[in-house]
């Protein structure tokens, strides 16, 4: 079936800022991403964030990227990895869950998306890494990328206080082996999917949907709780978007980025 691409936001996946055993390293705050995006069809407001897991209440993330149009992603999560220590096996690494300002608690990341077309016909929603996890200051220009690592989703479930008919999102895990391929992550066929609904990966140990609770607090070697300066609440991991490294792959203590793209796209 053919898609018309109307809406394509591209963001910086966030780092993974690894360390050596004995080296530490600041953890990369979600603010700094360079987010930007662009769409083709104009006119419409944007829809403010809303709780994934109690899609009723409006929260607040902090910094943004959205697009506008009757059809558009009024939100997504910067994945965040923060920092870990370089092992020789074991080497996946969990994303940081989704916070928020307020009382609203950690969540699984998420991407909150508007449809308000005055005749859908449905829409897909396809995301993409744009090339590997790299850092170019490292000198050994054969070493600077993060060679065979996949990113990673998993637990994908989607959630709205509207009365339309969901959207199909893919449960299985999505792995982003392929780099520049998009993958589907939702599918809304006509007449579903309208309103607002967010496409959430992983849960809270709250949520009342009987999604599977993804969600860990992040301790220290004394078992203290590690504080997000930013949100000044505590940081929790989120087994459902994961990073996987080869053995083989040879890692520096450095910080490593990517850039996602997410596609919306009407349906004909």
């Amino acid at each position: 079936m053919k898609l018309t691409k109307i809406v394509i936001l591209s963001f910086v996946c966030t780092s993974l800022v690894l360390a050596s055993e004995t080296g530490i390293i600041a953890q990369a705050a979600p603010e700094t991403l360079d987010q930007s995006g662009s769409v083709s069809i104009k006119g419409s407001v944007v829809t403010n964030p809303v709780d994934p897991e109690n899609p009723e209440d409006v929260v607040d993330p902090g910094d943004k990227t959205s697009t506008d149009g009757p059809l558009r992603i009024d939100y997504v999560s910067a994945l965040d990895f923060g920092e870990s220590k370089i092992s020789k096996n074991g080497r996946t690494y969990h994303a940081l869950a989704q916070q928020f300002f307020g009382e609203t608690g950690p969540r699984g990341s998420y991407i909150q998306i508007t449809d308000q077309q005055a005749e859908s016909s449905g829409w897909s929603l396809q995301v993409k890494q744009n090339y590997q996890f790299t850092n170019p200051i490292i000198q050994k220009t054969n070493e600077q990328d993060l060679k065979g690592a996949v990113l990673s989703l998993d637990k994908g479930w989607a959630n709205s206080s509207g009365t339309s008919e969901a959207p199909t999102v893919m449960r299985e895990t999505i792995a982003l082996n392929s780099i520049d391929s998009a993958y589907e992550i939702a599918t809304a066929r006509t007449g579903s999917g309208k309103g607002v609904w967010t496409i959430a990966f992983g849960a809270s140990d709250t949520n009342s949907s009987d999604q599977p609770v993804t969600l860990t607090p992040v301790v220290d070697k004394a078992g203290k709780p590690v504080i997000d300066s930013h949100y000044s609440k505590p940081v929790y991991s989120n087994s459902a978007i994961t990073l996987t490294i080869p053995e083989t792959t040879k890692i520096h203590p450095v910080e490593y980025q990517t850039t996602i793209t997410w596609i919306l796209a009407k349906l004909p």
